[in-house]
């Protein structure tokens, strides 16, 4: 598959089972959320790599942080368990005086697309999720991400549970202008 078909047939992948990427493979995907567009160079940026034991300790975490009824605790306990691993993105802010805080947010989501492409690219189906739990206090707090950093995502990361069928192309010509 070339770069330009990676782009044109992406989509999220929601049904993702073991196993999920090897130690060089995990490394290939960090290594392209590194690539991206950084205004200062500031790498506003952090990955925390949860697998194994750490998904039951997400899975505790998201249900000590809800205000859900009991019955949808047994949800929330099985959101991190959709996929072997997930790399939550977080921000790293930097005062910086000709890069404001909007740009660094903007560059960690870059990272956040980049890794789900890089995952794509060796095999894997990845899905980019947000959701309550991304601007919650309490997961902020127990994932070690400062108050004034912020979550840009969950990305779930595994091998493809179902073979997928390729969603229509959306069309771009409402979402264009030209200024010649």
């Amino acid at each position: 598959m070339t770069a330009i078909e990676l782009l044109l047939q992406r989509q999220s992948t929601s049904f993702l089972v073991s196993p999920a990427p090897n130690t060089q493979a995990l490394e290939q995907i960090l290594a392209a959320g590194m690539r991206v567009p950084d205004h200062g160079c500031l790498q506003p940026w952090h990955f925390k790599v949860v697998t194994d034991d750490g998904l039951q300790r997400l899975s505790d975490l998201f249900v000590a942080s809800s205000d859900a009824q009991t019955q949808d605790l047994d949800k929330i306990a099985k959101k991190p368990f959709r996929a072997p691993m997930i790399i939550v993105i977080s921000t790293n802010y930097t005062d910086h005086e000709k890069v404001p805080l909007s740009e660094q947010l903007i560059t960690a989501g870059c990272c956040a697309h980049a890794m789900q492409m890089a995952a794509c690219s060796l095999g894997y189906g990845a899905m980019w999720r947000t959701g309550g739990f991304a601007y919650n206090s309490q997961i902020k707090q127990g994932l070690a991400i400062a108050e004034r950093d912020d979550i840009v995502g969950f990305l779930y990361i595994g091998t493809l549970g179902r073979p997928q069928v390729l969603k229509p192309t959306k069309a771009f010509a409402n979402h264009v202008s030209y200024w010649t």
